[in-house]
């Protein structure tokens, strides 16, 4: 019976290693108490769809982690920062605003605003098989490289 619990337990550690479950952040002011971040979390192994949040953060005001939906380990989230400093965050077509001062908004968009997304401030992508923030730099503003 031992060596049953054994093998499958072998068995089950590839699976296991297999599921995405990771986390990247955007220091905001270049400073760690002021960040927004991707979080990634697969939890079985043979579904190809992800959970993905977002977690807000101006500590020590603030935290709140907020649902993406579900989205794959390929899905490009976008942070674009409008005027008034709150953010539009992009995953696929659909898009939420939020903002840092409470942490607490969160609505899903239906359309991109009158005024348009803002400015980009970077991107949330799989790089060498890590998720990984991408900045923008300001002269590639609109631009794609992918």
């Amino acid at each position: 019976m031992r060596l049953r619990a054994l093998l499958t337990a072998l068995f089950a550690v590839p699976l296991l290693a297999a599921c995405v479950d990771d986390r990247a952040s955007w220091q905001i002011d270049d400073t760690r108490e002021h960040t927004l971040s991707l979080i990634r979390e697969q939890p079985l192994v043979w579904d190809k769809k992800v959970n993905l949040y977002v977690v807000v953060s101006r500590m020590p005001a603030c935290t709140r982690r907020h649902s993406l939906g579900a989205g794959t380990e390929n899905t490009r989230v976008e942070i674009w920062q409008v005027p008034s400093g709150a953010f539009i965050v992009k995953a696929g077509r659909r898009m939420y605003a939020t903002e840092s001062q409470t942490c607490e908004a969160w609505a899903r968009l239906d359309e991109e605003p009158e005024g348009g997304l803002g400015e980009l401030r970077g991107v949330f992508r799989t790089r060498n098989g890590e998720l990984t923030f991408v900045a923008e730099k300001p002269d590639q503003a609109g631009g794609d490289d992918e």
